[in-house]
Formats: structure tokens, sequence, C-alpha cells
């Protein structure tokens, strides 16, 4: 009977200090609990003990927690429609206040990052979500931190992972780049035409100053377009040939032009015209006029037979 008594007490001490001992990894922390109340002291890493009944002792993670955000849709500033998700990167930073503070802060942790996932699509432009990133992903950052501060919970990182376009905007976004291309690719062609016509300007102008080098030039041609292994034939033409045969058709020119005066001094002899009627009229009227000097004449011999018509009378 005393030895079963004594197996029995052996028994419990042995549950007792089973229970009572607990072991805490390096990368956690104990929080624990008597009758309910919290105690100030954290239990680190080794070996622990607590009184079986009487203490709780609650293990809380300190190693970084890597959160996928879901994706989700907003409607940008600029009246866009876009799905984006995101990653946070976490750390209990006070175990006592994870475990008061908050419920779940996993849970907390991931409905905060949803909600404030969507306020900053809210708050921002369809190109700052493709080109600015940065500036978006410390603005999520700080966010999210300033309520977690409260629950022990520090950010670490947070980072928009993709964003999602619908596909019209898509096409839309590549044809602004392909005319944006285009339009660099014109500016530097013209840029290139612009400082190749300078330099062929001074080459010209070296090139006048020495004959000779365009004729060096001309035979640089010609080995060139030699080298190549084809059926074109080049024959090589004389500059001052050329030059010869544009002082020839010049002089024709100036004798043509000495002759011209000589031949406008010459008289011409005046054409037949036609007479109009008016003129016809002009030369017959003096013929026809001629009797009218001798009316007043006729006028006084017809007076003394008035008068002596009107005496008779």
């Amino acid at each position: 009977m005393l030895i079963e008594l004594l197996i029995a007490i052996l028994v419990l001490g042995v549950v007792y200090v089973a229970s009572s001992v607990k072991i805490i990894k390096q990368y956690e922390r104990g929080v624990v609990f008597r009758f309910g109340r919290l105690q100030e002291l954290t239990r680190g890493p080794g070996i622990t003990t607590i009184v079986p009944a009487v203490d709780h002792l609650r293990k809380v993670n300190l190693q970084i927690v890597t959160m996928p955000v879901p994706a989700q849709e907003g409607i940008t500033r600029d009246n866009v429609t876009v799905r984006v998700d995101a990653v946070v990167y976490f750390r209990v930073q006070d175990a006592a206040r994870a475990v008061v503070n908050v419920e779940d802060y996993l849970f907390a942790m991931g409905q905060l990052a949803q909600t404030s996932l969507r306020s900053i699509i809210g708050k921002s432009d369809l190109d700052d979500l493709l080109s600015n990133r940065e500036r978006l992903n410390q603005g999520l950052e700080i966010m999210i931190d300033s309520p977690a501060l409260e629950w022990g919970v520090h950010i670490d990182r947070v980072e928009i992972k993709d964003v999602s376009l619908p596909e019209s905007m898509k096409r839309s976004i590549a044809r602004q780049a392909e005319a944006e291309r285009e339009r660099r690719s014109r500016v530097i062609s013209a840029d290139g035409e612009f400082q190749a016509s300078r330099k062929l300007s001074d080459a010209a102008r070296v090139m006048s100053d020495t004959p000779a080098a365009l004729q060096l030039r001309l035979l640089e041609t010609v080995v060139e377009v030699a080298a190549e292994k084809n059926s074109t034939l080049v024959l090589p033409f004389p500059v001052e040939l050329l030059r010869f045969v544009d002082t020839i058709q010049q002089q024709p020119g100036t004798q043509s032009a000495s002759e011209t005066p000589a031949e406008a001094e010459v008289p011409s002899e005046p054409e037949p015209q036609e007479l109009t009627e008016a003129e016809r009229r002009a030369a017959d009227l003096p013929a026809e006029t001629t009797p009218a000097p001798a009316l007043p004449q006729q006028r006084a011999t017809e007076e003394p037979a008035d008068t002596e018509v009107l005496g008779t009378a």
C-alpha cells in the first residue's frame, strides 16, 4: 500500500514538473497570464517554469511574416479600373501588445492591408501605379504601419506586385507608346539630317577652294563601287569637260543678247490696218461740209427778197 502511494506521488510529481516546465525557442517570446492577469515579465528563449493550473503561457513568433494581399479591384483617380495585388512583410515587435490589444493579429493585418491597398488605388493615377511604384509603396507602408504600432507589429516592407489593366486600356497604352517612339525616331532622324547637312556644307566649301579634292572624291567613289561584286559599269567623267561645255553654252547666249539691241533699232514697216467706221466718217466729213461757208451769202441774197415781199404787203 505504501509503495503504491509513493508511486502515485512520484507520478503526480513528474506530471507537475512536466506541466510547469516550458521550452521557448530562440525566435519566440512567452507571454504569461496568471489568473487571467498579464505578467509584465516576458519570458525569453530557453527553459522557463510556470505554475500549473494557475499560469497560462502563450508563445508569440517574432519572425518576419510574409503576407500576400489578394488582388483588389478599384478605380483610380483618373477613372481607370485596375486590379492590384501586393505583399506585406511584418514582424511582431511587442509580444504582449500583439496578444492583448488584438484578438488575431495575422487576420487583422490581412484586412488592414486590403483596405489600405484599396485606398491607395483610389488616391493614385494610372501613370503612378505603372511607373512610380516606390512612392506608392512608401505611402502604403505608412498607412498600414500607423494602426499596426498599437498592436505591437512593425511593418518592414510593402511591395505592389502586379497591376492588371483591361485589354482596351492595354491597346491604348501600346498605341501611345508606339506614337512616342515614332516621334523620337523622327526627331533623331531630323537631327541627324541637320548635322549631316552642316558637315556637307563644310565639305563643299573646302572642295570649292581646292578643285582637285572633288576629283579625288570621285575616284574614291569609283573604288568603293568597284570593290563590290556587281555588274555596274562606272565611267568617270572629267569635271573640267563639264565646265568647258558650260562656257560654250554661255557664249551663244551672250551673242544673242548683244544682237538684240541692233535688231530692235531697225524700224519695221507699219502693217496696213482696217479703218473703223468712225474713222471713215471723220475722213468723209470735210467733203460734205465744204458748202457750209456759202450759206450766209445765200441767206443775204434771200433777205432782200423777203423784205420786198414784206414791203409789197
